[in-house]
Parts: structure tokens; C-alpha cells; sequence
């Protein structure tokens, strides 16, 4: 069978779409994975990342599912919440993302609410009695720098003004430094891992608010989870519940997948050849230098975690659209 996968990956391109702009953190692993990736699959095919940007992933995910072919030659990687998008049932969404076939994730990414630091929010009460509500960038609806700030206002009563449709992190990142926004959502491997964000919380010019995670990242000891603050104000059970699938894209990561319908020994290999590259010494010794953590999680446990997003009873589905309403 290796022989036989060999022999169909020898001489070949592998395609990885990535569904957003170039140099974002996403991209940047992306591009850092598919540097070893050609080394483990049988064969050694030559890896080319082509970026697919756009209504935040969801012209890649409809592109992969759709039209790509489930033949090994194009790979995805895509935005871990989309499949919100699809829960909803936002017409755009032409896939169902319990049948991709994925691959895995090299990190599971917590996320940071941060804001601008000359900004007066710093706790849930002052957002509370802001007389405007602050301006968060957001990719579009199908993106954590969504679901997170309306995920807030749902269950802290709070306000925020998302304006959404920003290509990419780099635009939002340059609307923060413009003073058009007020605030944004990032992992919290981007914020520790890559400028402007780096120079901008040693500077002092962004302040972080709030963390997604079960416990708080050793890297923000001070800064409280979205647990805690619902510990605090004593939030429902119905609120909590939403919290916990409004968040799974955190499990998610980093996602790879491939299209659905693609032989068994094929996707065996292919999810073979992507746990092995995050072994790989060097790239794990580039992803240290760069301070990326590396935590992989295989394909098997995603596909699981996307079979069990997508079944949500219909009273879950009521909250999220309520939630989601433009």
C-alpha cells in the first residue's frame, strides 16, 4: 500500500489552500508546515501554499469541498469556526463540515480579548456603562473575531460595535494602530508570537482584557478567562452552554483537511505524513526559535470534534442564530 501511495505522489504537486490573506499567523504556520510536509508523504511531492482569502475562509472551505478533487492533491487549511456559519445556516456555506476528511491541528489556540491601552475598558462593568460601545475588528461572521465580542454581549450584557469585513489580521491590526478600532480578538500564540503585537504589549499600547481556556495562560497570570468572569457575575447554564460551543473553534486550532470522499488508504496516509511532520526536529526547532508552541492533535480527534459540533439540538441552534442576527 506505501508502495502504491508512493508511486501516485511521486513527481506530483500537493495544493494547500489556505483561506485567508498572506502573513497572519494562520498563514505563517501553514507555510511552516507545508516547508517538511513533502518530506513524509510517500513519494516526496513538492508542497505549494496558494492563499484563497475572503468571507473569511468560507471561499476556501466551499472551494475544497466542492471542487477540488478528493484525489490527495489539494489540502486545506481553513478557519476553525466556520462551522458555526453552517449551523445557522448562512446560505454562503456550501459544505458540511463533519464530512471533510481533517488531518489535524499543530496547536489548539486560545484566544485574547485585548483593547488599545488608552482606552478607559478594563472591566466587564466599564464596558457596561460606556456611553458608546467600543469598535472590535472582525474577518466576518464565520470568525472568532466575531463570534467572541457577540459571545460577550450575550452573556455579560455588554455592547459592542463589530465592524466586520477586514481582509485579513494585517488590516485589523493596522485599523488598531489608526485608532479606527478599539479593540480585537487574536490567539494568544499570535499576540506572544508575532509583531506588532509583541512591541505593542511591551510598549504598553494594547492591554489585554479577557482569555478563552479552561485556565489562564502562563503568559497572562493577570488577566481573567471567560470562566472566571461568568464565576463572577454568576452567569446560567444556558449561557454557559452557548460559551462552550461558541468556543470549540479554539479545539480546532490551526485546521488541515481535505476534501470529502477520498480513499481510505489515501487519507491514511496523508494523516500519517501530517503527524509525523509535526514531529519533524527541525520544524519543531524553527517553531521553538519563533516561540509557537506545539501541541498537535491528529485528524481522528478533529473529525470527532466536527461530528459533534454539528449535532446541536435545536434549542442551541435558536440561541446561536439569536445570538449571530446581524
Amino acid at each position: 500500500m506505501a508502495h502504491a501511495q508512493s508511486n501516485f505522489f511521486q513527481g506530483k504537486t500537493v495544493r494547500v489552500i489556505r483561506g485567508g490573506q498572506p502573513g497572519d499567523l494562520y498563514d505563517l504556520w501553514t507555510r511552516h508546515i507545508a516547508t517538511y510536509l513533502g518530506k513524509h508523504i510517500p513519494g516526496n511531492p513538492s508542497i505549494m501554499v496558494q492563499n484563497m482569502p475572503g468571507a473569511g475562509s468560507v471561499i476556501a472551505a466551499n472551494h475544497i469541498y466542492n471542487v477540488a478533487k478528493p484525489d490527495g492533491l489539494t489540502l486545506g487549511s481553513i478557519n476553525p469556526g466556520l462551522y458555526i456559519d453552517q449551523l445557522i445556516g448562512r446560505k454562503e456555506v456550501q459544505f458540511d463540515w463533519a464530512k471533510f476528511n481533517w488531518l489535524g491541528t499543530p496547536e489548539q489556540t486560545e484566544l485574547l480579548v485585548l483593547f488599545r491601552g488608552d482606552t478607559p475598558y478594563k472591566t466587564i462593568d466599564d464596558l457596561r456603562k460606556a456611553a458608546e460601545p467600543p469598535k472590535c475588528g472582525s474577518t466576518g461572521t464565520g470568525s472568532i473575531t466575531y463570534h467572541t465580542p457577540k459571545l460577550m454581549e450575550e452573556i455579560f450584557g455588554v455592547k459592542f460595535n463589530i465592524i466586520a469585513g477586514y481582509q485579513g489580521a494585517s488590516d485589523i491590526d493596522l485599523a488598531l494602530e489608526r485608532g479606527e478600532l478599539h479593540c480585537r480578538v487574536i490567539t494568544i500564540a499570535a499576540f506572544f508570537g508575532r509583531e506588532p503585537h509583541i512591541g505593542w504589549f511591551k510598549k504598553g499600547f494594547t492591554r489585554p482584557f479577557v482569555q478563552t481556556g479552561r485556565k489562564r495562560d502562563p503568559q497572562l497570570p493577570d488577566t481573567p478567562t471567560l470562566i472566571d468572569l461568568m464565576n463572577q457575575y454568576k452567569t446560567r447554564d444556558a449561557e454557559r452552554r452557548l460559551a462552550t460551543l461558541v468556543m470549540a473553534p479554539n479545539e480546532f486550532g490551526r485546521p488541515w483537511m481535505a476534501p470529502p470522499g477520498m480513499p481510505v488508504d489515501r487519507l491514511k496516509t496523508l494523516r500519517d505524513s501530517w503527524s509525523n511532520t509535526l514531529k519533524d526536529p527541525e520544524l519543531l526547532g524553527e517553531a521553538k526559535k519563533r516561540s509557537w508552541p506545539v501541541e498537535a492533535v491528529g485528524g481522528e480527534a478533529l473529525s470527532a470534534l466536527a461530528k459533534e459540533v454539528i449535532a446541536q439540538p435545536p434549542e442551541v441552534i435558536a440561541r446561536l442564530k439569536k445570538l449571530l442576527a446581524e
